[in-house]
């Protein structure tokens, strides 16, 4: 019977020989296939190259220490890409001269008026929409490049957030908002 190439399998199924088998040898396909997207993410938080390095190579750390938590609801990417976006947040957090006011509580936004955030925002100049996006809190920078820079969908959010789906859609909502009331702050006299 014909047997498949290890480079083969799926990311699950790597994921499950590696916790149940004990092939830790395996770990090394994750990371042929996952570090540098994990990499260039890290270094659209922190902007250094030399420290994103760090930062990707702790992500992996983690990774490997936590791959027994991993639960196969979402894709293995998914779960990983979640991983990396709230390390590379709690890293920003913990040493950031400006401290961000995280508030959870969830306003509520008409939906009219979502919608012309939304619209407005992906209007935005590359080049100004980056420097809104460092001026952000690092919570709403995150989802913000989940939903539009990486493409996820809600539910793929709301599984790598472990948050409910209407929980991401306001906190989705909330961030685009935030987003341009900073970009009308920043650029208002041009």
């Amino acid at each position: 019977m014909f047997k498949r190439k290890k480079k083969d399998l799926t990311d699950e199924e790597i994921v499950k020989s590696i916790v149940d088998q004990k092939n830790h040898d395996d770990f090394g396909l994750l990371y042929d296939r996952y570090s540098e997207k994990v990499y260039h993410k890290c270094i659209s938080f922190v902007k250094d190259l030399d420290l994103a390095q760090d930062l990707a190579h702790d992500v992996f750390l983690k990774t490997f220490l936590n791959l027994s938590r991993f639960n196969h609801q979402s894709k293995f990417s998914t779960w990983l890409y979640a991983l990396t976006y709230n390390f590379c947040i709690d890293y920003i957090r913990k040493n950031s001269k400006v401290r961000f006011e995280e508030d959870d509580e969830l306003v509520n936004i008409p939906q009219n008026e979502d919608d012309i955030n939304e619209k407005e925002l992906l209007q935005l100049r590359s080049e100004r929409l980056a420097a809104v996006l460092e001026l952000v809190p690092p919570g709403d920078k995150a989802i913000l490049l989940m939903k539009y820079q990486d493409d996820m969908s809600i539910s793929d959010i709301q599984a790598a957030m472990e948050l409910a789906e209407s929980a991401v859609k306001m906190r989705v909502a909330r961030a685009r908002a935030k987003a341009l009331e900073v970009y009308r702050k920043t650029y208002n006299d041009e």
